[in-house]
């Protein structure tokens, strides 16, 4: 029997090779459908909501506003958006734009743990089948601001590729001294969720 039981690949609304590798290594066929929706528009549209929008909020709130901007275009198909925010306290933090950018963006986490907090939603006909948020927590070493430099220049352009300027899976690692919470859920896709709720919908063998 075949672990995948869909009729036709999971919908990944989302141009993350971090999360294609984390789904295909899970054994879960996927198409790719990337949105490019106005983020801060729709966080704008929300902003108004009383209390305002927590960074978990956030990435739960574009995480379904992706898979829903996908599914209209994808008749009958599941598909899964999927966001994450970066938290340091009460700010909050988005990709950092160049080098200069990520530069700061980790002299400012040096030192401090923060926050990752990643969204997903699974949908299909214009209906949000599932959504779940999963958080961790981060804490940078006391890194020198020569050790700093010689990061940014290995790294180079993948600094720009996600928010707080490394990815944890490559040379981000020599960021840290600390992480709490699930690996996939720092990745950017809380696997162990998701695959309840595929297992639960008959999607996957269980």
């Amino acid at each position: 029997m075949a672990l995948w039981q869909g009729d036709m690949p999971l919908v990944l609304a989302s141009q993350s090779e971090v999360r294609r590798n984390l789904l295909e290594a899970a054994g879960i066929p996927i198409d790719v459908r990337p949105t490019n929706i106005d983020e801060r528009a729709v966080e704008a549209a929300y902003a108004s909501a009383p209390g305002g929008l927590s960074p978990a909020d956030t990435a739960a709130l574009l995480a379904r506003e992706k898979a829903l901007a996908v599914a209209r275009d994808q008749s009958g198909r599941l598909v899964l958006g999927a966001d994450q925010t970066l938290a340091l306290g009460i700010q909050r933090l988005t990709k950092p734009g160049d080098r200069r950018a990520a530069h700061e963006q980790l002299m400012m986490l040096r030192g401090q743990t923060h926050a990752l907090h990643s969204g997903i939603a699974v949908a299909r006909e214009g209906e949000v089948l599932f959504q779940h948020v999963a958080s961790a927590r981060l804490t940078m070493r006391m890194f020198s601001p020569a050790f700093l430099e010689a990061y940014l220049d290995a790294a180079g352009d993948a600094v720009t590729r996600s928010v707080g300027g490394y990815q944890l899976e490559g040379l981000g690692v020599h960021l840290f001294e600390r992480v709490e919470g699930d690996h996939a859920t720092i990745l950017g896709l809380p696997l162990l969720p998701l695959l309840r709720f595929l297992r639960q919908g008959g999607w996957i063998a269980g």
